[in-house]
């Protein structure tokens, strides 16, 4: 029996130094091997970055600036950090060797911090001694061109994946990415009213692309450039349209600008019927015909949730009300599950149109801005030649279904010339293409890009500085930054969020809070019913209060003893609230880290019982 016992305890020893040579070895040569185990895959890359990787041609660096010490006493940001730091090194696991990933905690006044404000990093303040946390990311490619996350931020953790994966396609492909711009409008300047500059948008696209003005109608189109912009597309030339054909069928991303009146469209009446209106829309009916969409014709999306505030004239002078036109958009306006909307605050529009899907329709349309349920469809006639917004709020029957004002279109369609080019000039350089998969963004509204609806201009020392007042900018960037990237950056979705709030102790806190508050309020107004009393009572005796009659001091001593009572019931409801939550606390705590391993014990335990009962 006792040699049994040595036995057995020196099988325990051989046991535990086996399993700590096991974990020694695993670390030391498994560490490529992962499995992710979390509901949302947050550290699995999806197949875009995934393939993104694998086209790495030339090495880069990334240097993961964290300033774990200053830090400590944030959990929410260290939990973030973890995260970050885990998926940057499947990064650079998945990438072949390709990326080079550096962790570096600066510490203040050091080099390292040198060098993390010289890449273009975000420092926080936490102390009033001058010390700065970092907490960003900078990238450098083999040619010395960098790019940089300032600072990673908490609210933006379901697009880690996609900002971290535009890092390194940029990186990669670092030359400026070329947008050419088809329009009738001026936004390159040059006509009245807008004085002979260029409107915002324009200014603001070339400090990031190289913008190129293709013309109102232009003959061809360059297969190179990376984004096309079609603004306000009017009277285009048989040659034009079939460029823009064959330029979409062939993969060129373009963002289509449509608009059913166009508010900033310059064009006269005919001198010899200066009573007809110009045609202020868009036609490009031809194209989207064929690809299954429809933009109603003489229809304008009005919208009382969203619908600005303006001043008019009326009956009894001017005053402010509601024009359904001209919409505010924010919150459940925009997608949430889009890159190129899911950060957007407000987009001013005006006079926007409404995307249709047709039911024979080959594309896949997903709303990016929408209009709310309390939309109507206003005849653009009535905008025209009835401007006033009381007749508008007048006639407004809501169609109880939102309006889709832009949309990302993806599908494969055949081409608007069937029959080839009309011209025999047109397609001589390249062999028609029939049928392709286009991928473009629709926009139903051009004045979007107007200075009037997202620009007010400020002086600054004598110079007029442009101040954004809508994300309308923001959106325009986003949209050609997501398309100019590869097919494989565009296909990255948002990703779940790494915290999982502990809903039912949400919901007790939410609760026993509003109970507090119902508490509160009663005792708020108790404490009004019985000043209002004590007036009334100083008013009847005519003495100002300066003596209390016996009513007087009766009503504050009732009034005193209701307030310790009540005062007594909110910090029971606190006690309550508290004591709630440090039960299920201790009881999820006991469940995470204890019962497990107890459930072994007992396991074991049972284990070694059964085998003692065995032996003889």
């Amino acid at each position: 029996m006792k040699l049994r016992r040595v036995i057995s305890g020196t099988g325990l020893l051989l046991a535990a130094a086996l399993a700590i040579s096991v974990i020694i070895v695993a670390n030391a040569v498994f560490t490529s091997l992962r499995l992710d185990l979390t509901s949302g895959g947050l550290y699995t890359l999806s197949e875009g970055s995934r393939n993104i990787l694998k086209k790495l041609d030339e090495p880069i660096a990334l240097e993961f600036y964290f300033s774990r010490q200053a830090l400590a006493d944030f959990p929410q940001l260290m939990n973030y950090a973890t995260r970050v730091r885990d998926l940057l090194e499947e990064y650079a696991t998945r990438s072949g060797g390709k990326l080079k990933l550096t962790v570096i905690e600066p510490e203040p006044f050091s080099e390292q911090e040198d060098q993390a404000v010289a890449g273009g990093l975000q420092g926080i303040s936490l102390t009033g001694a001058g010390d700065n946390a970092y907490f960003g990311l900078v990238g450098i490619n083999s040619t010395d061109d960098k790019d940089t996350i300032p600072f990673f931020q908490v609210n933006r953790e379901a697009a880690l994946e996609y900002d971290i994966t535009k890092m390194i396609y940029n990186l990669a492909n670092p030359e400026k990415r070329r947008v050419g711009v088809i329009t009738s409008l001026p936004v390159f300047g040059g006509i009245p009213p807008q004085g002979g500059k260029p409107w915002t948008i324009i200014s603001l696209l070339r400090e990031f692309f190289a913008v190129e003005n293709l013309g109102p109608s232009p003959a061809t189109i360059d297969q190179d450039l990376n984004v096309l912009l079609v603004i306000h597309p009017k009277e285009l030339k048989d040659a034009a349209r079939y460029a823009l054909d064959q330029f979409l069928l062939r993969g060129g991303k373009a963002i289509l600008f449509v608009d059913p009146l166009a508010e900033g469209d310059n064009s006269r009446p005919d001198p010899e019927n200066p009573y007809v209106v110009p045609d202020l829309d868009s036609d490009l009916k031809w194209l989207l015909d064929g690809w299954g969409i429809e933009i109603p014709e003489g229809k304008v999306a009005g919208d009382m949730n969203s619908a600005m505030r303006v001043q008019a004239q009326g009956e009894r002078g001017p005053m402010e009300t509601y024009y359904l036109p001209w919409l505010q958009l924010s919150g459940t306006a925009f997608s949430k599950d889009d890159f190129v909307t899911s950060q957007l605050e407000v987009v001013h529009i005006g006079t926007a149109g409404a995307i249709d899907r047709r039911a024979d329709s080959p594309m896949a349309v997903s709303p990016l801005m929408q209009s709310s349920d309390q939309s109507m469809r206003i005849e653009r006639d009535l905008i025209l030649f009835q401007r006033d917004p009381q007749v508008m709020l007048r006639n407004f029957k809501p169609d109880n279904k939102p309006v889709v004002l832009a949309a990302r279109l993806k599908g494969k369609v055949r081409t608007a010339f069937p029959d080839g080019p009309t011209d025999e000039g047109d397609g001589k350089a390249a062999e028609q293409i029939k049928e392709g998969d286009v991928n473009a963004i629709l926009v139903a509204d051009t004045d979007i890009l107007n200075d009037l609806f997202w620009v007010r201009t400020q002086s600054y020392f004598g110079m007029e500085m442009p101040q954004a007042i809508a994300n309308n900018a923001d959106f325009v960037v986003n949209a050609i930054d997501n398309l100019s990237g590869s097919t494989d950056l565009i296909s990255l979705r948002s990703r779940s969020a790494s915290a999982r709030p502990f809903e039912v102790v949400e919901q007790i806190r939410r609760e026993a809070e509003a109970q507090f508050r119902e508490r509160e309020q009663a005792l708020q107004a108790k404490l009004k019913e019985t000043e209002s009393k004590i007036l009334e009572l100083q008013k009847e005796s005519g003495d100002g209060g300066a003596i209390l009659s016996p009513e007087q001091t009766q009503a504050i001593d009732n009034f005193r003893n209701e307030q310790v009572k009540t005062r007594k019931e909110l910090r029971a409801v606190q006690h309550e609230l508290q004591k709630n939550i440090e039960r299920l606390g201790s009881l999820l705590k006991f469940i995470n880290i204890g019962l497990v391993p107890l459930f072994i014990a007992v396991l074991a335990l049972g284990a070694g019982l059964y085998r003692a009962r065995r032996v003889p």
